[in-house]
C-alpha cells in the first residue's frame, strides 16, 4: 500500500502539474485572443505623405505618440518619394486603393482639388467644437490656399515663404559691414552683394580689373525668381485664384525679371547656371566654405545648416522691391481626406493628429518648418526660440506678402512645358528678358483657357 500510495502521489502530481499547464495555457490563449480581438476592432486609416529622413521621423512619432493614448484607431503610414507621389496617389485614387488620409503642400492641392478627390472637411470642423474655435489660430493664407467656395478641402500643418536669405554673420564681422535689416531694399542689397563678391585677387565687381571668370567669393544666390518680379509690382498672371492671362509680358514683370538676370549676367554677384556646374558643389557646401556669403532659400534649409555650419549665421527677410514693395512665392503644406475613404470621422481624427500642436511644435523645434498656427508660430517653439537662425520669427511678418502659384490645372504643365525653358534661354544671355516673356505669354495663355 505504501509503494502504491507513492506511486499514486507522484501520478496526482503529474496529473495536476499537466491540468495546471492546460489552464494557463487556456488563460494565456484567452489573453492573446483578446488582444487579437481588440486590435481586429480598430478602424485602420491609411495615411500616404512625403518627406525627408528628419520629417519621417517626427510623423512617425507623432503617429506613435497619438496611437498609444487611445484605442479605436490604427494608422499605417505610406511615404512615398516626393518626385513619384502625386501620380501615385493619383493613380492609386482612380484604382480605388486610396489612402483615407493625403499629405498636400499648396501646388498638389489643385490637382487633387479639379480631380474631385477631397473631402469637404466643413461639416466635420463645424462639429467639433474645439477645432472649430482653434482654426482662427490658424495663418489666414494658407487656410485661404485650402479653401474653394467657402469650402475647406486641408488643414494646413505649416505655411513657407520663399523668403529666407541666409547669410554669413562672420563674415558681415570681417570685412566690418552691419547686419541686414528685414527693412533693407534692393539698393542696399545690391552694395553688400557686390562688396561681398571677391575674386582670385581680392577685388570687387565694382573694381578696375575683376576677373568675373575667376571669382573666389559670390555675394548672392536666389532660385525664386518670383519674388524678383512680385516686389517690383509685377504679376505672373491677372488672377492667382482663377487666372487666364499671362501678364508675364508687362513691364513691371519684365523690370524685375531683369534685375534677377543682371545679378548674374552685369553685376556679377550670383554664379550663374554654368558656374555653379563647374564649381561641382551644392550651395549649402559653398555656404559652410566661404564661398558665397548669402543665398535665399526657405526655412527648410534650418536643420541641416545647424549641423553643418561652423561659423555666426542668421536669417534676414527677401529685400523691398522699388516703393517698398514687398512680394514671395510660397509654399506650405498640410493634410486632406479623400472623399472615397470609408471612415470619414476617423481620418478627422487623424489630421487633428497630424496637423495639431504636437505635430506643429516638433517640426518648429527642428528648424525644418514654420507652423501654420499663429500661436505656435510667434511662440517658443518657433520665433522665440534660441536656436539659430535667430530672427526666423520674421517669416510671421512675411506671409503677409505671400503670392502663390496660380490655381490652375495646367499651371505645372504651363512652367514645365513653357515658362522654365524659356528662362533657362534668358539667364544664359541667349535671348533677352522681353524676347523671351513675349514668347512664353501666349503659349502660357492658350493653357490657361483650356481646362
Amino acid at each position: 500500500m505504501q509503494l502504491f500510495f507513492h506511486k499514486g502521489e507522484n501520478g496526482m502530481k503529474k496529473c495536476l502539474g499537466f491540468l495546471l499547464l492546460v489552464v494557463l495555457g487556456s488563460v494565456l490563449l484567452g489573453g492573446c485572443g483578446k488582444k487579437e480581438d481588440a486590435e481586429s476592432k480598430k478602424v485602420n486609416i491609411r495615411v500616404a505623405f512625403w518627406g525627408g529622413v528628419e520629417e519621417k521621423k517626427i510623423i512617425t512619432e507623432t503617429i506613435t505618440d497619438w496611437e498609444a493614448k487611445q484605442s479605436k484607431i490604427k494608422i499605417e503610414l505610406e511615404h512615398i518619394p516626393v518626385t513619384s507621389y502625386l501620380d501615385k496617389v493619383l493613380t492609386e485614387i482612380a484604382g480605388r486603393r486610396a489612402a483615407d488620409v493625403i499629405f498636400c503642400d499648396v501646388n498638389a492641392f489643385v490637382p487633387f482639388f479639379y480631380k474631385n478627390v477631397l473631402l469637404d472637411l466643413t461639416p466635420l470642423i463645424e462639429k467639433d467644437k474645439e477645432f472649430k474655435i482653434k482654426i482662427n489660430d490658424f495663418f489666414p493664407e494658407v487656410l485661404a490656399r485650402f479653401t474653394k467656395k467657402g469650402k475647406i478641402f486641408c488643414i494646413p500643418r505649416d505655411t513657407a515663404p520663399f523668403a529666407v536669405i541666409y547669410y554669413n554673420k562672420d563674415l558681415f564681422d570681417q570685412l566690418k559691414i552691419p547686419y541686414p535689416t528685414d527693412d533693407w531694399d534692393w539698393d542696399t542689397f545690391l552694395k553688400i552683394a557686390q562688396k561681398m563678391t571677391i575674386d582670385e585677387k581680392g577685388k570687387n565687381p565694382t573694381d578696375k580689373g575683376f576677373n568675373d571668370k575667376k571669382v573666389k567669393r559670390y555675394g548672392f544666390w536666389c532660385w525664386t525668381w518670383q519674388n524678383f518680379v512680385y516686389s517690383n509690382g509685377g504679376k505672373i498672371v491677372d488672377d492667382i485664384n482663377n487666372p487666364t492671362t499671362c501678364l508675364l509680358n508687362q513691364p513691371q514683370a519684365i523690370e524685375g525679371y531683369q534685375f534677377y538676370v543682371d545679378l548674374m549676367n552685369k553685376y556679377n554677384v550670383a554664379p550663374s547656371g554654368d558656374a555653379l556646374a563647374n564649381m561641382g558643389i551644392g550651395i549649402d557646401q559653398m555656404f559652410a566654405m566661404g564661398k558665397l556669403a548669402m543665398y535665399q532659400s526657405g526655412i527648410w534649409d534650418t536643420p541641416h545648416l545647424r549641423e553643418m555650419l561652423k561659423f555666426n549665421w542668421d536669417v534676414v527677410m527677401f529685400p523691398k522691391g522699388p516703393g517698398g514693395r514687398r512680394g514671395f512665392a510660397t509654399g506650405g503644406s498640410g493634410y486632406a481626406i479623400v472623399s472615397a475613404t470609408k471612415h470619414p470621422q476617423e481620418a478627422w481624427e487623424v489630421i487633428k493628429c497630424l496637423a495639431g500642436d504636437e505635430g506643429q511644435e516638433k517640426l518648429a523645434d527642428t528648424g525644418l518648418a514654420q507652423p501654420a498656427n499663429r500661436k505656435i508660430a510667434k511662440g517658443v517653439h518657433f520665433a522665440q526660440s534660441s536656436s539659430f537662425p535667430l530672427n526666423k520669427g520674421m517669416l510671421n511678418e512675411a506671409v503677409k506678402y505671400v503670392v502663390y502659384d496660380p490655381f490652375h490645372i495646367r499651371w505645372r504643365e504651363a512652367q514645365d512645358k513653357y515658362i522654365t525653358p524659356k528662362l533657362d534661354l534668358i539667364n544664359s544671355g541667349k535671348i533677352s528678358v522681353e524676347e523671351g516673356f513675349e514668347r512664353i505669354v501666349p503659349k502660357v495663355n492658350a493653357l490657361l483657357r483650356e481646362e
